[in-house]
Formats: structure tokens, sequence, C-alpha cells
């Protein structure tokens, strides 16, 4: 008999509720939920596709360990006794800097990647930590720590009030949306243009995107931050800077006005080959609008210059008076976050606390740039990386030079993999300990309510049992939490409770805090959950902005309260928190922080630089995430391939057909690569898909075998980066392409 559950799809940023029907054990169907109160029962392909993907044959049930340099089925005991085993005598011989970290892109969508990663670095005490913020988000991250504070503190479009929004290098008719959580984001961007309000899109590719708006600007891939300063400097010339109520709370306007004055329009137009009349048109059309707001993602983080046109986004919504306003850019409260504290001065954010060992990387957020692992791998010497613990990361195909890393990874003496999955990466492995699929796991977006356009929390508890021989992603995590402290035989639920305990300690010691004063372990016996992560889950609400404290407010927020309201909560339409959660030295907002301003000089210098030959961009496409969804048939076809787009121009300047093969070179090495002609992209640049190539011996994905595509980071060589961020250049990278010799 056929029954249905409510489950949040995992699969994106967008978190949609789903409603999945659910037939002897298995999830046979799905569709958007429409009493969800975020998601309104929007769905996509990927949700749409959830049955098959946690269905899917080539997803791994039991641990592998190594024997016989031979990846074999083993026990779970079996599995961590290896764990144990392969690390004890490293750590012991040559400290924890010997292991690395990385992490990858699905731990942000999980609840055991939201709980245990932070406490699994804590117990390796390991600097060598490697993630897909630094071939993705981290010059937003750096950002935002220099002008807030706090690196996490993003601001978001308020999508829902918004009347002019500009973007740029963002697809979210294809992505869902990133760096900001929006279900449906397609349909806030026409409710957008119905109420009357423009949409500007900036992106050297006519997206679907782009398509919809009202103007779209075909800028020159990489020079976003010249765009940029030159609207600042119109701002400044056209007396057009009025930041309103924000003003008090702002330093460093004077020092960002003498740095634009480098950068007028006519300066710039060649560069980004925009007329500068555009630009200036631009600038003013979001100063005029009521509530106007500049928003960039991955295709203007991913480039040399990603820290400052990160930065330059919220230097410009400042300027306007849009940041912190209803209908400009504002910062998300999220349920798990922290209770807001009358405003005061904080640390502030620091860069470089540490250097890499081969290349001497500064840091950036507690990270090294993912370009590094492989020659942490290989160079010898003390504190050369020897073993590394995957956990949900893929490098191999995502981080440039996956061949380098290919290599790397096999000359370890130890790795750990925590994957469903037989890929690229994990297919190295000592050990591959794999999570069970999303219908047996809990979900709690612990990271992207943070991101939310609204304020609202939902949570769904498993929708299938997890079967007596599998393990929770919770509980694999909180066991290598156990292996790498030294306490391998413990129950892994005294993970959980050390944590809990942790944290009531700290916060029974803050006089701001709610149960300022209270016992710890009275707290922690009012704690509800079926298990460890559900009771830190309850800990986290009751302690978190619109929680019960305990018992303080009768009208709060806890676990109890959120399962009864299975579509979730409303909390609200995101609202000022400015000063409150600034976290400066000076408590302002440091619009001019001196690491940016330092390195507006690499800027000014771009402006005599003329790419001569073609610049490749990357492209997203609705029906995958990265590398991790061709393993699907469902979301196999359609527009969903791997080809070169090359515009008509192009492709007869360069004799390519279409359909035919192109040969590209760059930095790191060459791909054979069918055609796709297309005026979707403007003349001077191609675009080549991210996260395929999946042709490697020993993986085991079927589906996604049959259509490997090619990996378009093998062109990459990783000697290109933000200084700032530490984050690869992944796009606006020059390659050179021909026809292939193939006949």
């Amino acid at each position: 008999m056929s029954s249905t559950a409510l489950r949040i799809c995992p699969l994106c940023e967008a978190t949609c509720g789903l409603t999945l029907t659910i037939d002897e054990g298995r999830v046979t169907g799905a569709r958007g939920d429409h009493e969800d109160i975020f998601s309104r029962g929007f769905i996509c392909p990927k949700g749409a596709a959830i049955g098959e993907l946690d269905a899917d044959p080539d997803r791994l049930r039991r641990p592998l360990v190594r024997r016989a340099g031979r990846l074999e089925e083993a026990s779970w005991d079996e599995a961590f006794a290896a764990v144990r085993e392969g690390l004890a005598p490293l750590l012991a011989e040559h400290g924890p800097q010997s292991v690395g970290v990385v992490l990858g892109n699905p731990n942000v969508h999980t609840v055991a990647g939201g709980l245990y990663p932070q406490l699994l670095l804590g117990a390796l005490r390991t600097r060598n930590v490697f993630s897909a913020s630094t071939l993705d988000q981290m010059p937003k991250h750096v950002s935002s720590g220099l002008l807030y504070g706090d690196a996490n503190a993003i601001p978001v479009p308020d999508l829902d009030r918004t009347d002019h929004l500009l973007m740029l290098g963002a697809n979210p008719l294809d992505s869902n949306g990133s760096l900001c959580t929006a279900p449906d984001f397609p349909g806030r961007l026409r409710a957008l243009r119905r109420r009357g309000g423009r949409l500007v899109v900036v992106d050297p590719r006519r997206t679907r995107t782009a398509k919809l708006a009202d103007r779209h600007v075909a800028i020159r891939p990489g020079t976003d931050a010249l765009l940029l300063f030159a609207m600042v400097q119109v701002l400044f010339a056209e007396d057009l800077v009025a930041p309103g109520p924000l003003a008090e709370h702002v330093s460093g306007v004077a020092e960002v006005r003498s740095l634009a004055a480098d950068f007028p329009p006519e300066a710039v137009a060649e560069a980004c080959d925009v007329p500068a009349e555009e630009i200036r048109t631009l600038a003013r059309e979001l100063a005029a609008a009521s509530q106007g707001v500049v928003y960039g993602r991955v295709g203007s983080t991913t480039v040399e210059f990603g820290t400052l046109t990160s930065w330059l986004v919220d230097v410009v919504n400042v300027l306007i008076g849009q940041l912190d306003r209803p209908g400009g850019m504002m910062f998300p409260l999220a349920a798990t976050g922290r209770r807001e504290r009358p405003a005061r001065p904080g640390r502030g954010f620091a860069l470089g606390r540490w250097h890499s060992r081969v290349s001497g990387y500064p840091e950036a957020k507690g990270e090294l740039p993912t370009v590094a692992l492989a020659e942490e791998i290989e160079t010898p010497g003390e504190g050369r990386i020897r073993a590394v613990l995957a956990l949900a990361a893929n490098p191999v195909l995502s981080a440039p030079d996956g061949d380098r890393l290919d290599r790397a990874l096999a000359g370890l003496d130890f790795m750990v993999s925590v994957d469903p999955y037989l890929n690229e990466t994990s297919r190295h492995a000592h050990v591959v300990l794999p999570p069970p699929p999303p219908s047996r796991s809990p979900h709690f977006d612990y990271a992207f309510n943070s991101l939310s356009v609204r304020n609202q929390v939902r949570y769904t508890r498993p929708v299938i049992p997890l079967e007596a021989d599998r393990l929770s992603e919770s509980a694999i995590l909180a066991w290598l939490v156990l292996c790498v402290s030294g306490h391998g035989g413990d129950d892994p639920a005294a993970v959980d409770a050390m944590a809990i305990e942790g944290t009531l300690g700290k916060e029974v010691a803050d006089p701001a805090s709610p149960v300022y004063g209270r016992e710890p372990a009275e707290l922690a016996g009012r704690l509800t959950g079926v298990d460890g992560p559900e009771r830190r889950l309850d800990m986290m609400l009751r302690l978190g902005p619109y929680g019960d404290g305990f018992g303080a407010d009768p009208d709060g927020l806890s676990l109890e309260k959120l399962l009864a309201h299975p579509h979730g909560i409303d909390l609200g339409p995101l609202r000022p928190r400015v000063p409150g959660l600034l976290k400066t030295r000076s408590g302002t907002v440091e619009l001019c922080p001196e690491p940016l301003a330092a390195d507006v000089e690499r800027l000014r210098r771009s402006l005599a630089d003329r790419p001569s030959g073609l610049l490749l961009v990357g492209r997203r496409h609705l029906r995958s995430n990265n590398s991790w969804m061709h393993n699907v048939p469902a979301l196999m076809g359609g527009t969903n391939r791997c080809t070169l787009q090359v515009h008509p121009e192009d492709a007869t300047r360069l004799g390519l057909a279409d359909g035919g093969l192109a040969r590209v070179k760059g930095d790191g090495g060459e791909l054979e690569v069918p055609v796709e002609v297309t005026d979707a992209v403007r003349a001077g640049v191609v675009s080549l898909p991210h996260g395929w190539g999946h042709a490697r011996a020993g993986v085991r994905l079927s589906v996604a075998g049959a259509s490997p595509g090619v990996n378009v980071n093998q062109l990459f060589d990783g000697s290109r980066l933000d200084p700032l961020s530490g984050t690869a250049v992944l796009n606006a990278h020059p390659v050179r392409v021909s026809p292939s010799l193939q006949h």
C-alpha cells in the first residue's frame, strides 16, 4: 500500500518541500509540497528525480576496505578498525599536520555535514583544511569578514520586496539560486517584473535568466570588478551617494571615493566591452530605484578579482542606501543562529593567520586553497600530507588539474572517503564509508537558513527507516571523531553529549544568554529528540533567536514545536540587523578594509591587459549539481550535455562545425569536446560545463560512465588564483581552440 511523507529536498540551495510517495520501502514518486511555508509546491527536475537518486543501484550499501590493493566490502566494525589502524601510526609519528581534510559541497546539504566537521577538525587539530569554498564562494566570505567582521554574515537580495535587481555572474533559472536560498527563484523574478520592477543581468552568456531580463549586458568575462568600480565612481561624481540611516554605522566612505577616482566609465569601457554611457545608465537606474539591489554569484567570484568584485557588490549597495534595508540586501536570521546581542565592537576578521607549507598560500576562514592539495601531498619534507579524509568531496573532478591530484592521491599512505559512490576521488581511498540515501536521513538546513530570502524553519525526519546494517551519516562522522581522538572504542553518542555539554557550559556563563546562571545538566536533561543530532537541534533552536530559552519564552521555538508543524514555521520577512550583527574592531561597516584597498592596485594594472584569444566560462545545468548527479537517468538528457558552446563568428573564424569536435588547450592540459555553435555566448567567449569527466578506471558510476563528457578543470593548472581568498580562477580563463585532428 502506498503512503506519502514530507521531505525537504537536499539537492540544491533552494531547499524545496517535497511530498514523496512510498511503496514497499521505496520512493516511487515526488511532487512539490503545496503547504510548505517556503516553497509553496515548487519543484524542479532534480527534486522530481529524488526517487531514482535514492534507489541508485550504484550507491554503496556497505563500507569498503582496501585489502591487498583491492577495495572489498567489510563490516562497519572492520571499517572503523581500519581507520584507526591507518591513522594512528601517522598521527603518532608525524603529527596532525600529516592529515588533510577535504570538505565537499554536499556537506552543506545534510544534517551531519552541519554538525560534525568542526568537531572532527577540532579533534584532529590539523591546519590542512580544503573545501569546495575555494572553488566557489570564498571571495564572498572574505569580503564579508573584512566588511562586517564575520565571514558568514552574507547579505542576500530581499527578492520579494525589491524593485530593481542587478545580477552579475548568476543564472538562478538554472542554478535555482546560490548564496541566496529562494525556492522558485524563477517565479520570484517573474513576480518582480509583474509588480513593475526591473531585472538587469550582467553575463557573457545569454542565459535563461538573461532572456528573462529587461536588460542583458554581455560583459567581457572577469571584468565585473572594473564595471562595479566605474559605477561607484559615477555615484560619487554625480552626487548619487545616499547611504541613508546606515551612514552612522559606516566608515571608510571617503577612502572608497578616492580609490574609485581612477575608474571612471571611460577608463574601463574597453576592458569590460561595455560602453561608458551604458555603465552610467546602470548606476543611475540603480540609484533611482526605491528598492534596488546588486547581487553577484559564482561567475563573479571564481575569477582573478573575485574578492574585489564581492566587496564592490556590497559597496554599491551601501552607497545607494540599500544594505540592511527592506527590498535591498539584507541579513537573514536563522533559527539556529546566535541570539542577537547588543551592538559592540568585535574581534574583526583576519587573513593569513598561517600559510601553506609549499607555496606559502595564506589561509582564509581557516582553509587553504584546494589547488594546494596536490603539492602538499607530493612535496617531501616535514609537514607533508600523508593521509586525507575526504568528506563528500570529489576534487579530482572539481579542482584544477585533476590528473595531478589523481596521481597525488594514489601515493597517499592512507585515505578515508565518506561517500555513497566509488567516484573519481573515493576510488583511491583505503576505507570508503557510505552514508544512507536521502529517504533514510533527516534534513535540516543549518547552512541555507542563514542565506534564506525569508526567515523560516523546517525539519523532516527520515521517511523510510534505516536498515539494521547501515549507519546514519551522523553516526559515521561521530565514529570518525572518536577515531581521530584516540577513543575508537567509545559510543559515538558520546560525541553529541560532549558537544551539548560544551555549548551549554558556555551559555550558562554568558550574561546575555537566556539560560545564564542555570545548571548545564538540568538543561541537557530537558532536551528532546530520538538521537544525539536531534537533541543538538533542539538545543540550538531553544537557544536561538526565536527559541523558548528552555522555558523562558513559552511561545518560543523548540524541536517539539517544530515537529508539530510538518510544513514548517514562517518566521517573517527579513528585517534590519545592523549594527547588532557587526563584529568589526570599529563596530562599523568598514567599507574600505586595508587588504582590499591594497589589492586595488592589481585591478588598476589590469586595465592595460587585453586578452588576445578566447576566454572560457563555465555554465550550470538545471538537471545537475556539480559532479554528483550524472548517475541518475532522469537527469541525463535534454540540454544537460557536455559541449563547448562557441559563437558563430568564432566558429567560422576557427573552422569549427556544430556537432564536430574541437581541441581546447589551457594552462593545465587539453581536451577534445563536441562543439555547439550558438549565439548564446558572446563573441570571444566559449563555455564548457563543470562536473563532467567520468571516464577514469575503477569508477562505479554506470550511467555517468556511459556519457562521461570531459573535465573542464583539467584545462587549469591551479596557478591562477584570486590572492585574497585563494579561490581558483575557473572563469575568464584564456584558452586556445582549434578543430580536432580526429575525423
